[in-house]
C-alpha cells in the first residue's frame, strides 16, 4: 500500500478523525490549490524524473514558503528515495513527496512533540507572545475555550497592558469561554499582573493559567527585556513554569514569520508555535520550515473565524489537507 492511501484511510476512519480531515481540507484550500496544482502541472510536463524536474519542484516548495533549506533537504531525501526505489515515472513522484514532507516535520522526534503540555494535579502556565496583530489575544481566547471544554479549570492573565483595548478584547473572550480573567488598569506592569494570576490561579484552584503578554513596546529591546521579566516571575512562583511558551504567528505572512519565530525564541526559550490564518494564505509550507529550520514544532493552527477552528497541528493531516483533491480522486 502505497504512504497515499494509508494517510487515506488514516482519516476515513471514524467521524473523529473525517472531521479533521475535512477541517484541513476546507482551511488548506488556498495553500493546497498552489501547490498541488503546480505539481500537477509539473508532472503532467516530465515524463521522466531528471535534474531538470528536481530543479522545478525546488521552485514549487519554495514559492508555497517551505523555505531554502528545508527545500534543499526535501529534495536531496527525494532524490535518494527515487534512486533507491528506480522510480521513473514522474506520477510515482508525488507519494514519495508526501511521505517526505511528513519525515521532514517530525525528524528523530516521536508524533507526541505536538500536545501541549499540561501537568496533572499542579498549576500548568502557558506564556503566550508574539507581535500585535498575528492574533494572538483571539488564539489564547480559543485555547481557552478549547481547554474548558477537555475538563480543564482556566484562568487567563491579562498581561498586554499596553496595547490600546487588549484587556477588554481578553475579557470579551473569558466571558465567552467563561473563564476568569485577571487584569489591572491599562499601562500596568506586565509582571505585577502575571504575578496577580498565578496567585489567583492557585487560590482557584486552576489547572491552567493563560498568560497574554504585551506585543509591541517602544523597541525590541525593551519588548524582549520585558518577556525575560515576566518569565522569569513565572519561572520564581511555579516550579517548572512556563510549561508552555507559545509564540502565535501569522501564516499569512510568510518567512517574516520566521523572523519573528528566530527573535522571540532567542527571548523566551519558545516551545511551541500557534499559526494563525492559515486558510488565508497560498503559503502554507511556512510550517516545515519553521519546524525544520528552527527545531519549533507547531502546536495549534487557525483554519477558519469560528471558536472551535483552532486546532491541534497534526502532520499527517496537514499533508493531507495539500493532497486532498488527489487522494480522494484517485479511487485505492
Amino acid at each position: 500500500m502505497s504512504f497515499m492511501e494509508k494517510l487515506k484511510n488514516k482519516f476515513k476512519q471514524n467521524e473523529e478523525t473525517e472531521e479533521v480531515s475535512a477541517k484541513y481540507k476546507e482551511g488548506m484550500e488556498k495553500t493546497r490549490n498552489s501547490f498541488s496544482g503546480k505539481i500537477n502541472d509539473l508532472i503532467a510536463r516530465y515524463r521522466k524524473v531528471d535534474e531538470d524536474f528536481f530543479e522545478e519542484l525546488e521552485e514549487v516548495l519554495i514559492s508555497a514558503d517551505v523555505g531554502v533549506m528545508t527545500v534543499m533537504d526535501l529534495v536531496e531525501g527525494l532524490k535518494m528515495e527515487v534512486k533507491r526505489q528506480n522510480i521513473k515515472d514522474t506520477k510515482e513522484v508525488k507519494d514519495v513527496i508526501s511521505e517526505k514532507l511528513v519525515e521532514i516535520y517530525y525528524g528523530d522526534d516521536d508524533e507526541q512533540i505536538e500536545e501541549l503540555r499540561i501537568e496533572e494535579d499542579q498549576l500548568s502556565v502557558i506564556l503566550v507572545v508574539g507581535v500585535n496583530g498575528v492574533g494572538k489575544t483571539t488564539s489564547i481566547g480559543k485555547l481557552a475555550h478549547k481547554l474548558k471544554q477537555d475538563g480543564k479549570n482556566v484562568v487567563l492573565a491579562a498581561g498586554d497592558t499596553f496595547r490600546a483595548g487588549a484587556i477588554e478584547q481578553l475579557d470579551v473572550w473569558g466571558e465567552r469561554a467563561n473563564v476568569d480573567v485577571i487584569k489591572q488598569s491599562a499601562g500596568s506592569d506586565p509582571a505585577a499582573v502575571i504575578f496577580d494570576g498565578i496567585n489567583a490561579a492557585k487560590s482557584r484552584n486552576a489547572d491552567v493559567l493563560i498568560c497574554d503578554t504585551a506585543g509591541r513596546l517602544q523597541n525590541k529591546v525593551n519588548l524582549m527585556n520585558e518577556l525575560s521579566k515576566v518569565k522569569r516571575v513565572i519561572e520564581r512562583e511555579v516550579p517548572g513554569a512556563p510549561h508552555e511558551v507559545l509564540l502565535v504567528l501569522d501564516g499569512t505572512t510568510g518567512q517574516n514569520a520566521m523572523s519573528q519565530a528566530k527573535t522571540f525564541s532567542d527571548a523566551t526559550d519558545v516551545t511551541g508555535i500557534v499559526l494563525t490564518k492559515l486558510d488565508g494564505t497560498a503559503k502554507g509550507g511556512i510550517v516545515l520550515a519553521i519546524r525544520n529550520e528552527l527545531n519549533i514544532p507547531v502546536k495549534y493552527v487557525g483554519l477558519g473565524e469560528k471558536v472551535e477552528d483552532l486546532q491541534e497541528f497534526n502532520a499527517h493531516a496537514f499533508v493531507y489537507g495539500l493532497f486532498a483533491d488527489l487522494l480522494e480522486e484517485n479511487p485505492e
